[in-house]
């Protein structure tokens, strides 16, 4: 049985349900799974289209094997390719191939107006700044927790300091 919530608070249930709404949609629109468009997005945003793995994992709050699994999945395709890591002879860079770039840009418009049409156009300007607040407020949390790699093994996360 579901642990109940006070009224109106948030549902981990109802957040997944409207991620998992606009993913559906941005796969059946562009092929691109949510982790697919998450990867090539920032890579995107980069002058030189490329990343230390380790950066991406950090960025994303992903672990290590998430990452390589995704990446190795993403290489098959043609999206990106890994290649040795300039400063650090032991790291891989993930570097952003023409299909990529092509497949993000194609995908972004739309995916966009999906984000808008399912939740932004849903809120007035107050509720949407209150919305920021809120999420700001979660993330600055959030960011203090070490990810869970990153706990001492037997001491709860929140006690590793």
């Amino acid at each position: 049985m579901p642990a109940k919530t006070a009224p109106g608070a948030p549902s981990c249930t109802r957040t997944t349900s409207s991620t998992r709404c606009l993913n559906q949609h941005l796969l059946h629109d562009s092929g691109l799974s949510e982790a697919d468009y998450e990867i090539l997005a920032v890579l995107s945003e980069l002058p030189e289209g490329r990343m230390p793995s380790q950066e991406m994992g950090i960025l994303l709050r992903w672990e290590k094997s998430r990452l390589s699994h995704q990446v190795r999945r993403m290489q098959e395709r043609g999206l990106v390719a890994r290649e040795p890591n300039p400063a650090d002879g032991r790291s891989a860079m993930i570097v952003l191939l023409p299909a990529g770039r092509r497949a993000v840009e194609d995908a972004a418009p739309e995916h966009l107006r999906n984000v808008r049409r399912h939740m932004i156009d849903l809120f007035t300007p107050a509720e949407l700044d209150t919305l920021a607040g809120f999420n700001e407020r979660i993330l600055r949390h959030l960011a203090g927790e070490p990810r869970p790699e990153e706990a001492t093994p037997g001491i709860p996360a929140a006690s590793a300091d």
